[in-house]
């Protein structure tokens, strides 16, 4: 399912949803300027378990940051267009309304955490690992863990390829984060030990820190589980 829109109004601008998707757009745009030096960049400010865990020591041509802070700048880098359009269009869809319940200091700092518990997530069970780990996903996985505990009865528009034909359809936000998050777990567990590739423990690490930090973060009159909202 690729979701496209939910009806879930805000009374906030999500200036800080918008701030993230550009800069990740922007971040995007330099890695394609890079050219041969791509590859160096990736591995300079992606998160490498090995390097963040002092396993290894980072190659003095990549150890342009401190290891430490590549849990922040790997959020901000992506592997491809797709990478990409697939992270900020769920970041657009649903971080406005996160955004909204908790506003935006509060938001800025409950992005980066789920990014981090995220990013341990991956690393930790695999903390000799060299391969460079980029992208928002962790983050993101966060906010849609947040989303589903705080708005589960929203109406999500999805299209469902069906073929050669998309196919859409308005779904409860827990069935289409519900099923999102069932697809994480199951690829996690038939990816096993393997390299490379998507990060799953990364978005399952992310979406559980979202369920669990959305309690402390979101304003106090926010209720959980609430019922479809109205727009104004």
């Amino acid at each position: 399912m690729i979701p496209l829109h939910d009806d879930n109004p805000t009374r906030i601008k999500p200036v800080f949803t918008v701030a993230f998707i550009a800069a990740c757009i922007a971040v995007f745009f330099w890695q394609l300027s890079l050219g041969p030096q791509l590859q160096r960049a990736i591995y300079s400010f992606g998160l490498i378990p090995a390097l963040l865990f002092d396993i290894q020591q980072p190659p003095p041509e990549i150890a342009v940051i401190p290891t430490w802070t590549t849990v922040f700048t790997s959020m901000f880098l992506h592997g491809g267009w797709m990478h990409l359009i697939g992270n900020m269009l769920y970041l657009w869809i649903f971080g406005n309304n996160i955004e909204d319940a908790m506003g935006h200091k509060r938001f800025i700092v409950f992005y980066l955490l789920c990014g981090i518990a995220a990013a341990l997530a991956q690393a930790i069970p695999d903390p000799q690992s060299v391969i460079p780990m980029v992208g928002a996903s962790g983050a993101i996985s966060g906010i849609l863990g947040a989303y589903l505990l705080l708005y589960p009865n929203a109406r999500v528009l999805v299209a469902i390829p069906l073929g050669f034909i998309l196919h859409t359809t308005r779904l409860p936000a827990v069935w289409v984060l519900g099923l999102w998050f069932v697809f994480q777990l199951v690829n996690s567990a038939l990816s096993g030990d393997q390299q490379g590739g998507v990060a799953w423990g990364a978005h399952i690490g992310g979406f559980v820190a979202g369920m669990l930090l959305i309690p402390v973060f979101k304003y106090r009159h926010v209720k959980m589980f609430a019922p479809k909202r109205r727009r104004y």
